[in-house]
């Protein structure tokens, strides 16, 4: 009977983006290459990204500093809304600012954001099958790292709503047998000289 394993689930949001977002800066490439040599030392299975050409970039400069880890492209780790709450959910203090800021969601982002936020759970979450421990690496975007930790906590479904993650920024979340998930890292920049860190976040949030 096969058994089942601990898999660590390494999330990275993409490196610092031109303002078009065709690619990354030169700031960009030097954090997904710092970020790489942090990394270098899993052992990781596969590293997924999704199709934006920001997070191509970052996993293909994280890739050049792993040993023969193979780079998949996937739909479910691209830039999309994950759940579209609505007022009664939210507290009211903020309900407000929080529907300001998904009216400028697309209607493509209404339509299929939530089934492939559902798809991603099903795809990433949860322990692995077989009996050795698995570590995977997502290079993605705010909102679906955003969205695992909100899962990871069990907080409700709104909640991927205010969680911010700076550019190549490190979050590491356990599924192992029998436990319930856990954040062993959240937003760590560790890896980042003072200058690339805190890039992503507004002003006012940069501490």
């Amino acid at each position: 009977m096969t058994g089942t394993a601990t898999r660590y689930f390494h999330l990275v949001r993409h490196g610092e983006a031109s303002p078009d977002e065709s690619g990354l800066t030169e700031g960009g490439r030097r954090q997904a290459t710092l970020l790489g040599r942090r990394l270098r030392d899993i052992p990781f299975a596969a590293v997924h990204h999704g199709p934006l050409p920001r997070a191509e970039q970052t996993a293909r400069l994280i890739g050049e500093q792993l040993m023969d880890t193979p780079l998949h492209v996937c739909e479910v780790a691209g830039d999309y809304v994950p759940y579209m709450p609505t007022r009664d959910e939210l507290p009211p203090e903020s309900a407000d600012f929080f529907l300001r800021f998904l009216a400028g969601a697309t209607d493509w982002e209404r339509e299929h954001g939530p089934a492939l936020a559902r798809r991603a759970l099903d795809l990433f979450t949860g322990p692995v099958e077989g009996e050795e421990d698995r570590h995977e690496l997502v290079v993605t975007h705010n909102f679906l790292v955003a969205w695992l930790v909100r899962d990871a906590m069990h907080a409700p479904k709104w909640r991927w709503l205010g969680l911010n993650h700076g550019n190549a920024a490190l979050t590491v979340i356990r599924y192992a047998p029998g436990r319930p998930a856990a954040v062993l890292l959240a937003n760590d920049m560790g890896h980042l000289p003072a200058e690339l860190r805190w890039t992503g976040f507004p002003p006012e949030s940069r501490i």
